[in-house]
């Protein structure tokens, strides 16, 4: 019988904004210099724990492009990144359409949103409740070999990083 690998999906919400201009449209405003450090730093953290998504899906406004980005090169990640506009904004329900039309050749993805949206995902998917500050990343490992399943499966949290705790585990602060 033939072993059916599992998926993993690594669910981002992007960085630390800034609101500094308020003429900014949501969708322009920019990481915030909170956001510009703690955007590599969790690449890196990525990396360090083998965490190496195949391809990473991201909202299209600027701070989530800007979060995108700075993972992937903080991180020397070789998944390409793809811009889906469905996911700005999106609800838990939208976001689950976004990840089952993710190809079957790639095994893990990244999706680097907002919130409620990524909060109000994570819970149905996983049965948990987890706050999910700025830059902060769930890994979870979804039961089935298909993307496509993703409405119907559940998957299992395998853990969440926030910026702010890993740094205090390094005996760094902000």
């Amino acid at each position: 019988m033939e072993e059916r690998k599992m998926k993993t999906l690594f669910v981002m919400r992007h960085a630390k904004s800034s609101w500094a201009e308020t003429d900014l449209a949501d969708f322009d405003r920019p990481l915030n210099d909170r956001g510009q450090s703690d955007a590599p730093f969790m690449g890196s953290v990525m990396r360090d724990n083998g965490y190496t998504p195949e391809i990473i899906l991201s909202s299209p406004a600027l701070r989530a492009r800007e979060t995108a980005r700075l993972v992937k090169e903080g991180g020397d990640l070789a998944g390409e990144i793809v811009f889906d506009d469905r996911i700005y904004e999106a609800s838990p329900q939208t976001l689950k359409q976004v990840v089952s039309s993710i190809e079957d050749n790639y095994s893990s993805a990244m999706l680097v949103g907002h919130n409620p949206g990524i909060e109000g995902f994570i819970r149905p998917l996983t049965g948990a409740l987890e706050p999910m500050p700025t830059a902060a990343l769930a890994i979870i490992e979804l039961k089935s070999a298909s993307w496509n399943d993703v409405a119907t499966i559940s998957g299992r949290l395998v853990k969440v990083i926030r910026p702010k705790d890993e740094l205090k585990s390094l005996g760094t602060s902000r």
